[in-house]
């Protein structure tokens, strides 16, 4: 009777081994450092949902806007570093490829749809895979063109731009709405100018001499005109002056949402919030002035890859890589994942809804060219913008060219200067 006891005892001892084996024990942890602070009261939600299934222990950390790089050097060099963190472009990969696990044939890495926008080392090593795919340009409130005349489909080119933004700006006071919102260039927004804007540039350099594997170690500059174009555009016709944009404290979403502004700088990330205020919110690629732009897509990549950490424990690593393909396999986890970042990569995950991506899906059924994320190679990316917001605020405050030079110098050899910094040069 005894041993019956005993061989019963061990079966089920064995069972809960292969359960926990499944998703991980009570011992496991799964710590993720989320790099989007939009994301975070999600992933808070599933993460509960998670553990109340499995047992697994899911902790999520999310620094504040523009503090990511920092804190995650502070993390990793803790007693409980991450086990999921985020990489974004290729100085991430330069610096953390050591602490990355090889994803190459792994169980996440077969989940993907596409193998496009994965992130590898020069030796080839899968350091990071995408967990979002994003598109960004200028969202419109249609029924404001509308006031005046026309449609969003009038809106082909910079010409066509221009003349709608100067024209809302010059009547604002009687129209009760200006053209763009705030183009904030503090902490929290600059991203939208140093990032997103910038990219228009670098996409149209890289064109001509080819996609950008690497870092190139120098820009020519040679579409800095058309950056400034739209840039000018933004910051003399929004709802704030220039001079009140470095110090920021203003609220973009609001203003747009609230009906202030008819142009808004943003992405997919922010369409249901969006949506929700203006139900015919479309978007516009960022028309500068270059020749063809016609046929022009919005933007459209990631900056937001998981990497696993290589020096977590075996058993973590494998909870970590369980969470993961549970996020995006799974109907209810992969939906509201879907619902907050616009599209999983993922052959299960939920189908998107996002307004913005579907603009993009017609974009290019229609053979326009996508922008793709060329930002992504900023060579020291927080020094180098820094030091580009410092120029842009010079400008802004006292639009003269003395003070453009001082931007095209941030610009342009700043990228050379950062970039021979981070390669040791």
């Amino acid at each position: 009777m005894m041993k019956r006891i005993l061989a019963l005892t061990l079966t089920v001892i064995m069972m809960l081994s292969l359960a926990a084996c499944d998703f991980g024990g009570a011992d496991d942890t799964v710590y993720w450092l989320n790099f989007k602070p939009e994301l975070a009261d999600t992933l808070q939600e599933l993460g509960e949902i998670y553990h109340e299934k499995t047992g697994v222990n899911v902790r999520i950390e999310t620094p504040e806007s523009g503090e990511y790089r920092r804190t995650l050097r502070e993390e990793m060099k803790s007693e409980d570093p991450p086990t999921i963190f985020v990489i974004n472009d290729q100085d991430g990969i330069n610096e953390w490829r050591e602490s990355a696990l090889d994803l190459t044939d792994t169980a996440i890495q077969k989940e993907l749809n596409t193998s496009t926008y994965n992130l590898t080392d020069e030796d080839g090593k899968l350091v990071a895979i995408p967990y979002c795919l994003e598109c960004y340009g200028i969202a419109v409130n249609p029924e404001m063109i509308e006031i005046l005349g026309y449609s969003v489909e009038d809106i082909k080119s910079f010409d066509t731009l221009k003349m709608l933004a100067e024209a809302i700006h010059a009547n604002a006071f009687w129209l009760g709405f200006d053209a763009f919102c705030s183009p904030d260039l503090d902490a929290a927004n600059s991203w939208r100018i140093t990032g997103h804007l910038a990219n228009l540039e670098y996409f149209y350099e890289e064109r001509d001499s080819g996609t950008w594997q690497e870092s190139p170690a120098s820009l020519t500059g040679a579409y800095l005109p058309n950056f400034k174009n739209l840039y000018d555009l933004c910051i003399n016709n929004a709802v704030s002056p220039p001079e009140e944009l470095a110090a920021g404290g203003h609220n973009p979403i609001e203003e747009f949402t609230s009906g202030k502004a008819a142009f808004y700088l943003t992405g997919s990330w922010d369409y249901a919030k969006l949506s929700e205020a203006i139900p015919n919110v479309t978007m516009i690629p960022y028309y500068c002035g270059v020749k063809g732009e016609e046929k022009a897509a919005l933007n459209s990549g990631s900056e937001n890859y998981w990497a696993i950490n290589v020096n977590a424990s075996e058993s973590d690593q494998k909870a970590t890589m369980a969470f993961m393909q549970w996020l995006v396999t799974d109907e209810e986890a992969s939906g509201k994942m879907v619902e907050q970042l616009g599209n999983l990569p993922y052959k299960k995950a939920a189908k998107a809804d996002n307004g913005f991506l579907s603009v993009q899906d017609q974009l290019v059924k229609d053979g326009c060219y996508i922008m793709d994320w060329a930002t992504n190679h900023q060579p020291n990316e927080s020094v180098y913008r820094a030091d580009l917001v410092t120029a842009l605020t010079a400008y802004n405050a006292d639009q003269s060219e003395e003070n453009w030079e001082k931007v095209k110098t941030a610009f342009v050899d700043g990228w050379a200067i950062q970039y021979a910094a981070a390669n040791n040069y």
